[in-house]
């Protein structure tokens, strides 16, 4: 069983329109409810592959009884922790012309200390089935920085591997506990660590001295339709897919964690589980909702993944 935490849960709703005309009206015909927030997007897309897993996380108002709804029509098991405020409502506006996606946030759940040491407890309690963890996404404004560390040290006494995929602050404080995967996409990576966009070898360069400076074990940095880079203790790879049209970009990094989570539990090389994710990942650009997936494409895919050894 994979746990995936996602403590900032969100609904996305996705505005499909023809190209983005600021000043004139826009309209849409056609808009889709999903499910959001990474560790959500990971829950789904490892229902859809037929991996047990079970999403926990903070769960507010009428939204958050939709998204759970959701998530559990996936057949995925939800274990909300009801909280105050409102769950987060992720604008997306999908351009059909350009193939491009922006988001405007919206909502916010006030998590009290009770209600944030109620997660802990659940989350220790499904510990003792998990075979990894993925922490994934950023934390609602009521929670702490370093909210990360002590699940991230509960996994790691059960012997837990865990993968965290955030940013700023709160990826700075987690790696200082050092997580198994420490995952980022290119643009986290740079804001985290206050470094420029780069190529593709000055950037493995910048992931090398990070995984030094800090002794990490296994750092991912997704880049889009350029690939997967990772730096690992088996060796540093760029995994790359086939190039698809893209229809919904959203969720396609938390597709990564979610199926790295999920091979390297079963025993796969960093290879073998690089390649299986691109495609995975790749497939998932191709639907409309965010965190769905081609299984059939999927499988096309991972035939013609290229996972090169960097070094």
């Amino acid at each position: 069983m994979i746990l995936t935490v996602c403590p900032n849960t969100a609904m996305d709703k996705i505005l499909f329109i023809e190209a983005w005309t600021p000043g004139i009206p826009m309209r849409t015909d056609r808009i889709i409810h999903s499910v959001g927030g990474k560790g959500l997007n990971s829950a789904i897309v490892l229902g859809q592959l037929g991996v047990e897993t079970v999403g926990l996380g903070f769960f507010a108002g009428d939204i958050g009884r939709e998204l759970a709804d959701l998530v559990d029509a996936y057949g995925v098991q939800v274990d909300p922790v009801w909280v105050d405020g409102s769950n987060r409502i992720s604008h997306v506006i999908a351009e059909k012309n350009t193939r491009q996606q922006n988001h405007v946030i919206g909502g916010n759940p006030i998590v009290s200390p009770a209600q944030a040491e109620e997660l802990i407890w659940r989350y220790e309690s499904h510990l003792q089935k998990a075979d990894w963890v993925v922490l994934a996404g950023t934390l609602p404004h009521s929670l702490p920085d370093d909210f990360y560390v002590p699940l991230i040290i509960a996994a790691q006494k059960k012997g837990v591997p865990v993968l965290i995929d955030a940013q700023k602050a709160f990826m700075r404080k987690a790696i200082q506990v050092k997580p198994t995967v420490t995952k980022m996409n290119r643009e986290e990576f740079g804001w985290t660590f206050d470094l420029p966009y780069e190529p593709l070898a000055d950037l493995v360069s910048n992931v090398q001295d990070m995984k030094a400076k800090y002794d990490l074990k296994d750092v991912v940095i997704t880049m889009g339709k350029d690939g997967i880079v990772s730096v690992t203790s088996d060796g540093i790879f760029h995994a790359r897919a086939p190039e698809q049209a893209v229809v919904n970009a959203a969720g396609a990094g938390d597709a990564v964690s979610a199926v790295l989570a999920w091979r390297l539990s079963q025993g796969d090389s960093w290879e073998g589980a690089l390649r299986r994710a691109a495609a995975v990942s790749a497939s998932s650009v191709t639907t409309e909702r965010t965190g769905d997936i081609d299984v059939t494409l999927t499988g096309e895919l991972e035939k013609m993944t290229e996972v090169k050894r960097l070094a």
